[in-house]
């Protein structure tokens, strides 16, 4: 894009914007000529072309300009590769304080410092890790794995902690609890155990599912819990009592994740039907579907401010949806299939793992 395509751009911008009172206008100029002095003629054109069609779409957005702008001028592209050691690496998840990564990689851990790239190696699982995460205050990590265990690690001296192993078959997801005393497991036996940290006993075991459970996640206040399954629904559970609240039916294919938002209020899922549906957790119903991707969608989770989304999938994209337009608002290239991707807690970074031995920073 030249000067004079980005004058012209500004132009229409502004013959559009003719409702909208004289500072909004004023920004809207003052930030465009920002992006052309200091951003790439891709990130120029990328902003421009999203304003203009939010505007097609509908006039009464003008309410809320300055939360839009905020959004749509922040283009995500490639800061860093992170390169695995043994092939497939399977998820990844930042830490709290969004410092670190924790990655799974076949039978081995990796806490990667994102600023200077030094990795720590944990070893002890004897088959595939299948997830791993921080706790809730940063200083553990949690695995799971087909050796049938779910182990505890320190993450300052990397050693390993507790093995918690009393007949859980092979376990394919946990989520701790926001205050970090309980964890919740998935597993291929078609259960949801709860797993007490201090005791290190299962305190409930709940049967619902006809296949196997492949994702499993507290909601933000720890009352209930979400669990994902190859049986194409996902249930919604009473984390005290165990009783289940509600079947969410709808997708054609494996539900591979659904995660809450961070009010708690909708729920997010993504299939082997390549679609994202958001859902309302009160009354379960399914409240909009998000299509773009052009095979199985294998991850998503919501940005901090709750009204973006973000998914991967093995047709090698990941892909940035506006929740109230319901528009895909940015896609990203660059890995074979994506297997997992996380947000950073500030929103500002998102990275993604592949089975192409890499796991990349995006800001």
């Amino acid at each position: 894009m030249n000067a004079k395509q980005s004058t012209t751009s500004v132009n229409q911008i502004s013959t559009k914007l003719n409702t909208v009172t004289d500072e909004k206008r004023n920004v809207t100029l003052q930030l465009v000529r920002v992006y052309e002095q200091k951003k790439s003629e891709k990130e120029i054109k990328y902003v421009i072309q999203n304003w203009l069609r939010i505007l097609d779409i509908k006039l009464g957005w003008v309410c809320d300009f300055d939360n839009i702008v905020v959004k749509y001028a922040k283009y995500f592209q490639l800061k860093k590769v992170l390169k695995g050691d043994h092939g497939k690496i399977k998820s990844v998840r930042f830490s709290p304080d969004g410092h670190k990564v924790v990655s799974s990689e076949d039978k081995t851990i990796y806490i990667w410092e994102i600023k200077t790239e030094k990795k720590q190696c944990l070893k002890g699982h004897s088959n595939i890790i299948c997830f791993t995460e921080f706790s809730p205050d940063g200083n553990s990590i949690i695995s799971c794995s087909q050796d049938e265990t779910v182990r505890l690690w320190d993450v300052k001296t990397g050693r390993e902690i507790m093995t918690f192993s009393d007949g859980l078959g092979s376990v394919w997801h946990i989520n701790s609890s926001s205050d970090g005393k309980y964890v919740v497991l998935g597993s291929h036996d078609k259960t949801i155990r709860l797993l007490d940290i201090n005791s290190g006993k299962v305190i409930q075991k709940w049967v619902g599912h006809s296949l196997g459970v492949c994702n499993v996640q507290f909601s933000p206040d720890n009352q209930k819990i979400l669990s994902s399954s190859f049986d194409e629904t996902f249930y919604l559970w009473d984390a005290i009592s165990g009783k289940k609240l509600k079947e969410l039916i709808g997708h054609k294919g494996y539900v591979y994740r659904a995660r809450f938002s961070p009010d708690g209020q909708c729920i997010v899922s993504c299939s082997s039907d390549k679609t994202i549906r958001l859902w309302d957790v009160a009354s379960g119903k399914n409240l909009k579907i998000l299509k773009g991707h052009t095979s199985y969608v294998e991850d998503v989770g919501f940005f901090p401010d709750g009204q973006t989304v973000v998914s991967c999938s093995s047709d090698k994209t990941i892909r940035l949806w506006d929740i109230k337009s319901e528009q895909e608002i940015q896609h990203l290239e660059g890995h074979l299939h994506i297997s997992s991707i996380d947000v950073s807690p500030t929103g500002d970074t998102i990275v993604s793992c592949s089975y192409d031995n890499t796991i990349k920073l995006w800001g």
